[in-house]
């Protein structure tokens, strides 16, 4: 990393990449706004000691901020987007971060074959959907994992998941009893009543109650006990 060029957000240092790293995501980087309110729950959730299990690790500022700040135990996160895996790499080189390991991979109720993951110019409106916004520029086959497996090898205290609406067919479809807290974005755009209203079955389930002095808006913190 000498030599790099970084800014700080709320304590994390980011590469300034300008394929990654540009326009409104790096105004409100400057601004310590990026991820603000994702941020704040995690600071208030997560323990020193606990395993944190990251749905979505994004730019790996999340995965950057627990793991320097918390003295959590380990983050094991998953992003769909292959192009960001080296660029979360840099951040978490940028950081001196050891205790977090990022796989490319979607999680499912059950593990399937390989699905086409479509790469933009804008590296962060790369999808699942071909139709959306954006030029293709790349279309790779990104694995499939069963989320109970996943679950059984992590044994997480903590998720944090910012699945782009995927979180109302994933969350419902897994055991989280395991847990000690959660913390879910929540995409009423995309998901809808119906979706809003399965994720809140599904951390009732697990035993998870929300926990309003750490949530805000479509951030919500669920934890166990009071």
């Amino acid at each position: 990393m000498a030599g790099t060029e970084t800014l700080t957000s709320r304590g994390v240092r980011i590469p300034k990449n300008g394929r990654v790293v540009r326009g409104r995501a790096r105004r409100n980087l400057r601004a310590g706004t990026y991820e603000r309110k994702e941020s704040d729950a995690v600071l208030r959730i997560v323990r020193p000691g606990d395993r944190v299990l990251e749905l979505g690790a994004g730019i790996g500022d999340i995965s950057a901020l627990i793991a320097t700040q918390t003295q959590a135990a380990a983050i094991t996160a998953f992003e769909a987007n292959p192009a960001l895996l080296p660029f979360i790499a840099e951040v978490h080189r940028a950081n001196g971060v050891t205790t977090a390991t990022v796989e490319n991979a979607l999680l499912a109720a059950e593990a399937g074959p390989p699905r086409p993951f479509h790469i933009r110019e804008d590296f962060l409106a790369s999808s699942l959907d071909r139709d959306a916004a954006g030029g293709v520029v790349e279309t790779v086959a990104v694995p499939v994992r069963a989320v109970g497996d996943v679950l059984a090898e992590v044994r997480p205290d903590v998720l944090v998941c910012d699945i782009e609406g995927a979180e109302a067919e994933l969350l419902p479809a897994a055991d989280w009893s395991g847990l000690r807290a959660a913390v879910v974005e929540l995409h009423p755009q995309w998901i809808g009543q119906a979706g809003v209203q399965a994720v809140f079955d599904a951390m009732q389930r697990a035993g998870l109650t929300c926990f309003p002095r750490a949530s805000e808006r479509k951030t919500v913190a669920f934890r166990r006990g009071w």
